[in-house]
């Protein structure tokens, strides 16, 4: 039953990614699809047999469903449900709204810093508010991508407006600790806040969240590849004009900014229209990283422990391995996400679990000397954060070593394992969100 659990969830993520279609849409339809199984179970068939002639009877009255298992084609149930007329390439996207909506986000990022007095002035309002600039963009054209009513407009407008209040209503004092955790924990807030229109409003649901994931590192993907276009048009651009005595550096310190506000709605855009060529990459990615990650997170946890080192953790290094270890659980979520959920454990599972108990190790190592150094020093803004990072890691590392270890032993399916992950994005989003709002008022702004 189980496996039909999953598939059930595979198929409720596809529907509630189309546009127009929101969470109560795709209730009715779920609804519908397990009235089928029950049917179809009660005279006689089993769970997976019930799935299939359900899923074909569902692809006789909605076109989602055929579509689904056009894009699934691996699926045995596909060819109950498939067409001939379901051959069509799908659309391209709506790649003019993404256009205006770069557009937008390009010239508000050039107004801000003209406002700012740019080059002649830095202020530290402009890095504040850098994430506030582009990314309630990004939010918008989901909202309109999603075909989202007014309600969920306002919903999904609500976070970026508090967020806007806060950074820029607080006393920020002079070199303020407090104001950089900002400028970093800032943009990962209002990363999740702009998964409320991305999900189409439906955040309860577990199989929309790894969606959410998996959109989170396909949109990173095609954004560096990007950048590094980017890189490389600049460079011949700053080469050819060289001779002609044109300030070149002039040039990109305006273009390059609203070059990167611009990708990050464009990567966005080419996710939702070319999502089955970085389907095939991202299992590929995953194998090659995993397995690297592994490896390196192994050996240092080895050698740590071995020789002691752990407990001469400094600020800079404790910098270092908290984003590695930030750097592994985004690994970690997109393997899930690029994993099929109905297979069995195989070596790459084990490999995975390698690398957890691996950071886990780490992360009790930067712990201890963390708490060793706050009894010491006392509390600071950076500490206190950095504190709370490492324990948020903690218990999702622990958790997600617990499970794997479970499903590599075949106790449990790797819906549990995926579930907990899932279920665990609130609280990542929670830890960030503190860091703006609650931690600057205890450290007096400072």
């Amino acid at each position: 039953m189980e496996n039909v659990e999953s598939q059930i969830g595979e198929w409720r993520a596809y529907l509630a990614s189309a546009a127009g279609v929101n969470g109560r849409d795709v209730d009715e339809l779920e609804d519908h699809l397990r009235h089928q199984i029950a049917e179809l179970g009660a005279v006689g068939l089993t769970p997976d047999e019930a799935f299939l002639v359900a899923v074909k009877r569902m692809g006789e009255l909605d076109a989602l469903s055929r579509e689904f298992a056009r894009e699934h084609s691996g699926r045995l149930w596909k060819q109950l449900v498939l067409t001939g007329d379901d051959e069509t390439a799908r659309a391209s996207g709506d790649w003019l709204a993404a256009f205006v909506f770069a557009a937008a986000a390009a010239v508000t990022v050039q107004i801000a810093r003209l406002a700012a007095g740019f080059p002649d002035e830095e202020p530290m309002w402009l890095a504040r508010n850098g994430a506030l600039f582009v990314l309630p963009f990004l939010a918008a054209y989901f909202a309109r991508h999603r075909q989202l009513d007014i309600r969920d407009w306002a919903l999904s407008a609500a976070p970026f407006a508090l967020a806007a209040l806060v950074v820029n209503l607080y006393p920020w004092g002079a070199d303020s600790d407090t104001e950089a955790l900002v400028v970093l924990a800032l943009p990962v807030v209002l990363w999740f806040a702009m998964g409320y229109p991305y999900m189409g409003g439906t955040v309860r649901a577990h199989e929309r969240r790894m969606d959410f994931v998996r959109f989170t590192g396909e949109w990173f993907i095609y954004y560096v590849l990007i950048a590094l276009g980017g890189g490389v048009l600049m460079a011949l651009t700053a080469g050819i004009l060289e001779p002609t005595g044109i300030e070149v550096e002039r040039i990109v310190e305006w273009v390059l900014p609203s070059g990167a506000a611009g990708a990050v709605i464009v990567a966005a855009w080419l996710v939702e229209s070319k999502q089955r060529v970085v389907e095939n990459m991202a299992p590929v990615l995953t194998m090659l990283f995993t397995p690297l990650f592994a490896v390196m997170l192994a050996c240092a946890a080895v050698v740590y422990a071995v020789t002691g080192f752990g407990g001469a953790f400094d600020r800079e290094l404790v910098s270092i391995f908290d984003a590695l270890l930030v750097v592994v659980l985004a690994l970690v979520l997109y393997g899930m996400s690029a994993r099929e959920a109905s297979t069995s454990p195989g070596w790459m599972d084990g490999i995975q679990l390698v690398a957890v108990v691996s950071a886990l190790v780490l992360d009790l190592m930067v712990l201890g000397a963390m708490i060793a150094r706050i009894g010491d020093l006392g509390f600071t803004p950076n500490r206190t954060a950095a504190l709370g990072l490492n324990l948020v890691l903690l218990v999702n590392l622990a958790g997600a070593a617990w499970l794997s270890g479970r499903f590599l032993r075949r106790r449990i399916g790797f819906h549990p394992l995926e579930r907990w992950q899932t279920a665990y994005l609130p609280v990542l989003a929670l830890w960030a969100a503190t860091v703006v709002v609650v931690l600057p008022p205890i450290f007096a702004f400072d």
